[in-house]
């Protein structure tokens, strides 16, 4: 008797959930070349083997004002999703984060006896706590990368396993630090620091200007002993860039240039470098980043960072009244304590970040003592090997169907 082909159907709607879906759906088919992977997510998915129906960068969006903004393109995406629920009959639904969508979707999954299994759990635990009676209702099963998130869930009798973070298999630098220096033209006896403003256009348009300005700051105190790069994803247009630099440093600017693996030039004192983030991390003495996921990047590093985020005025306020945690940096919540200082909103000012950066950069002892501490943060996200045990788990769930 022939094989059935089994079908999942896979949604992500963000960056993070792109690289995360590739990486288990790489893991589904090294397991069953057989599977048949359907659903939304971005180039990487798509790379990885998903017929994905929605390019997730239409949907990339961040903020209240921005999500009301298009709330009729994530309506046509969403229904032409549930037919596709009705047309293709899948399996099994994984969903990847992005909560706002994917907790509507469940419902549907649900409704039509389709299996439902999220991995990468939204931060219920952070705000908005009552969504966990629509996971307990909807989700079979929760894959979660975070171990206190399987402690929460089994507190409200939801099944959770722990499967470890996906970004232990996926931060590595391309290349060796001396290696990048060399490359990127930068002195390995000057002190570098590194600018990640974020992975979407919005975010850069809102961090990039406080982190120059602060930058300015610590170049005033340091001089020519340090030097800046900025990480770029490749997303995002340079353009962007260019007029922010204008805006935000004292100096003419010249004409960018594309130089060797990602480079696009000097720009004053600064050097935008697109899509080698790790590498930048890598080489950098201390990294001023966006709140999120490259928090934890930095993290698994083992580099000394300054958290820095601005958001629109309406979503600071909505957030203020839903968040019920001290701290929002990813890296501080998985350590249980601030570990790394954390400048949000209006306490995002470069005199502030500058004095911080400063601070740290003229001490090797509080250096170290966050060096420390993020290898404890990195110790328990789990051993490498997330995607494949997310997957197995996954197929487990579709052998008992049979």
């Amino acid at each position: 008797m022939p094989k059935t082909i089994k079908t999942i159907m896979i949604i992500a709607g963000e960056a993070s959930g792109d690289l995360h879906g590739s990486s288990l759906a790489s893991s589904l088919k090294a397991m069953d070349p057989d599977l048949r992977l359907i659903g939304m997510g971005g180039e990487k998915m798509i790379k990885a083997g998903v017929e994905s129906y929605q390019n997730i960068e239409d949907l990339s969006v961040i903020g209240l004002g921005e999500v009301l903004s298009n709330l009729g393109k994530f309506t046509a995406v969403f229904r032409f999703l549930v037919g596709r629920l009705d047309s293709e009959r899948p399996d099994c639904v994984v969903l990847i984060d992005y909560p706002e969508f994917n907790l509507r979707f469940a419902k549907e999954a649900k409704k039509r006896n389709i299996p439902v299994i999220y991995y990468i759990s939204p931060q219920i635990w952070a705000w908005r706590k009552g969504r966990v009676k629509i996971v307990k209702k909807f989700i079979e099963k929760m894959l979660v990368i975070f171990a206190f998130e399987k402690e929460f869930y089994e507190k409200e009798a939801v099944a959770a396993e722990f499967v470890g973070h996906p970004l232990l298999d996926v931060v590595k630098p391309r290349f060796l630090r001396e290696e990048f220096l060399k490359l990127q033209g930068l002195a390995d006896n000057k002190k570098i620091l590194a600018l990640l403003p974020g992975s979407r256009q919005i975010e850069v348009i809102r961090n990039l200007p406080v982190m120059l300005k602060a930058a300015g700051i610590i170049k005033n105190k340091f001089g020519k002993d340090v030097q800046f790069v900025i990480a770029k994803p490749k997303e995002i247009k340079e353009e962007i860039y260019e007029e922010i630099l204008k805006s935000n440093t004292p100096s003419p600017l010249p004409s960018p240039l594309r130089g060797e693996g990602g480079a696009r030039g000097n720009v004053s004192a600064y050097k935008i470098i697109e899509d080698y983030p790790y590498d930048c991390v890598n080489a950098a003495d201390l990294v001023l980043v966006a709140s999120g996921t490259a928090t934890l990047e930095t993290a698994i590093l083992e580099k000394p960072m300054l958290i820095i985020y601005k958001v629109s005025l309406l979503t600071w306020l909505v957030g203020k009244m839903l968040v019920k945690i001290p701290d929002i940096g990813l890296v501080n919540i998985v350590a249980g304590a601030r570990i790394v200082p954390e400048f949000i909103q209006f306490d995002a000012t470069a005199e502030k970040i500058a004095d911080e950066a400063i601070g740290l950069i003229s001490s090797p002892e509080k250096i170290n003592e966050i060096k420390i501490n993020l290898r404890a943060v990195k110790e328990k996200l789990g051993g490498p090997g997330a995607s494949r045990r997310a997957a197995q788990s996954i197929l487990a769930t579709l052998s008992h169907q049979e």
